[in-house]
C-alpha cells in the first residue's frame, strides 16, 4: 500500500511539472497541442519521433523550444545528399606534438548531444542515414573499433517533407521502426494562425523557461515505466497490433491490402505511449481510448500498403481505423 501511495504521489507531481512544461512550450509553438503531446510523450518514453509536415509549420522551432524547456543539450544536423557519416558521428585526426610524437584524437560530431534535430532526414543517402541506426537503438556509436556512449538521455527528433521527394531517399524500414511515433504536423486553423502572426512578427519573441533537467527527465521515464496498465488495455494493444498483420488469424483478409504489418516493437511502443498520454492528461492509468488515439502515430510508419491497395486509393489510416 505504501509503495502504491508513493507511486501515485510521484505520478501526480510529474503531472504538474508536465503541465508547466506544456504551458511553456505553447508560448512559442502555438496551437499544436496534439503535436506537443506526441513529442513530449515520446521523450517521456525514452524514444524518438519523426515529424512529417510541410516547411514553415514550426517543426524546427518546436525542437529548439523543447531543448530549452527540458534542459537538454541540443544539436542540429541539416541532412543533404552530400552529407557523410563522419559529418554526423565525428572523426579521428592525427595530432603531432612539439617533440614529434603522433597520436590520434577523436573530434565528436553533432550526434554527441542529448536532443538531436535531424532536419530533412530523407535527403541524405542510405549510407549516411545508417550512421544513426546504432545511435538511435543503442545510444552509442562505434568508431575505429571503440564504443563511444552518447548523452543521457538521448533523443532524435527528425523532420521530413511529405511532398517534395525529388532528390530524397526513403527511410529504410529498420530505421522507421526505431521511431517511437510518427507525428503529422498539419496546417493551423484560422484562429491559431492569427495568433501566430501576432506573436511572432512583433519586436520581441516569446520566451520559454527551463522546467526539467536531464536527470529529472530520466527520473520521469522511470516513473512512466512503473505506471500500471490494466489487462483490458493490454489486450486491446495485442488485438490491434496483431489485427494489422497479414497472415495472422486476427488480420485475416489483409493479404490483398498490406505488404507487411507492425512487429512486436509496435506493441512495445503502444504500451509506453498510452502511459505517457495518461500522464500528460493528469490520469493515473491509461485506458482503451488511449490505444485508439495513438494507433495511427505508432502504427502508420510500421506498415505498408501493397501495390493493389495503392492503386485502389486505400490508405494506411483507413486500415488502422
Amino acid at each position: 500500500m505504501a509503495d502504491t501511495e508513493a507511486l501515485v504521489a510521484e505520478i501526480e507531481a510529474l503531472g504538474g511539472k508536465l503541465a508547466e512544461a506544456k504551458a511553456s512550450i505553447n508560448r512559442r509553438f502555438i496551437g499544436q497541442d496534439r503535436v506537443v503531446d506526441l513529442v513530449l510523450g515520446s521523450m517521456l518514453c525514452g524514444g524518438h519521433a519523426l515529424l512529417v509536415g510541410l516547411p514553415g509549420l514550426g517543426k524546427t522551432r518546436l525542437v529548439d523550444t523543447l531543448s530549452t524547456v527540458m534542459g537538454l543539450k541540443g544539436s542540429r544536423i541539416q541532412f543533404t545528399p552530400d552529407l557523410m557519416p563522419a559529418d554526423i558521428l565525428g572523426s579521428e585526426v592525427l595530432d603531432v606534438t612539439t617533440d614529434g610524437a603522433r597520436a590520434f584524437r577523436f573530434i565528436e560530431g553533432p550526434v554527441f548531444c542529448q536532443l538531436l534535430l535531424a532536419d530533412e532526414i530523407n535527403r541524405a543517402s542510405p549510407r549516411t542515414q545508417s550512421a544513426l541506426l546504432q545511435a538511435m537503438q543503442e545510444r552509442e556509436v562505434t568508431i575505429a573499433g571503440k564504443h563511444r556512449p552518447l548523452g543521457r538521455p538521448f533523443h532524435v527528433l527528425a523532420t521530413q517533407n511529405p511532398i517534395e521527394q525529388e532528390g530524397t531517399y526513403p527511410l529504410p524500414e529498420a530505421q522507421l521502426d526505431r521511431f517511437l511515433v510518427q507525428v503529422d504536423v498539419e496546417y493551423p486553423d484560422r484562429a491559431t494562425e492569427r495568433e501566430i502572426l501576432i506573436a511572432t512578427t512583433g519586436a520581441e519573441d516569446a520566451q520559454v523557461h527551463q522546467v526539467f533537467s536531464a536527470e529529472e527527465l530520466i527520473a520521469a521515464q522511470s516513473v512512466l515505466r512503473r505506471m500500471p496498465v490494466g489487462d483490458g488495455v493490454l489486450e486491446a494493444i495485442l488485438d490491434l497490433v496483431r489485427a494489422c498483420r497479414p497472415g495472422e488469424p486476427e488480420g485475416a483478409g489483409l493479404e490483398d491490402v498490406l505488404s507487411w504489418g507492425p512487429g512486436p516493437r509496435a506493441a512495445q511502443a503502444l504500451m509506453l505511449t498510452v502511459r505517457a498520454r495518461a500522464l500528460l492528461d493528469g490520469r493515473l492509468a491509461p485506458s482503451v481510448a488511449d490505444v485508439a488515439a495513438l494507433a495511427r502515430p505508432v502504427l502508420t510508419h510500421r506498415m505498408a500498403l501493397n501495390f493493389a491497395a495503392r492503386a485502389r486509393g486505400e490508405s494506411l489510416g483507413s486500415v488502422i481505423d
